[in-house]
């Protein structure tokens, strides 16, 4: 079964800076686009981040483009997003969730599939 665990959310002031980690199992990993989601309380789950199968396409939407950076290790199965300036407006619950092919789609709902529990990024002074 596919398992995705995430890690890294925490507390951050504006300005700082966080690195999600996404620990994948249960598939073939390198087979796949991965992404980053968030969800902030009475809002949309948002695509953030977009990977494709090798790491050579990745996608960001304009709210965070320039601020975040998605990456993946396919030997150790694991995605990464590194986050930078963070803003109040980036308090979250963050996802890592499965592609569902090898390329990176810029959609929340119908590009990826199989989402973990979510990490809690709080960005506060």
């Amino acid at each position: 079964q596919v398992q995705l665990v995430e890690s890294g959310g925490g507390l951050a002031q504006p300005g700082g800076s966080l690195r999600l980690s996404c620990a994948a199992s249960g598939f073939r990993f390198s087979s796949y686009a991965m992404g980053w989601f968030r969800q902030a309380p009475g809002k949309e789950r948002e695509l953030v981040a977009g990977i494709s199968w090798s790491g050579g396409i990745t996608y960001y939407p304009d709210s965070v483009k320039g601020r975040f950076t998605i990456s993946r290790d396919n030997a150790k199965t694991t995605v990464y997003l590194q986050m930078n300036s963070l803003k109040p407006e980036d308090t979250a619950l963050y996802y890592c969730a499965k592609g569902i092919d090898s390329v990176v789609r810029a959609t929340t709902e119908t590009g990826y599939e199989y989402w973990g529990q979510g990490t809690q990024v709080t960005v506060s002074s």
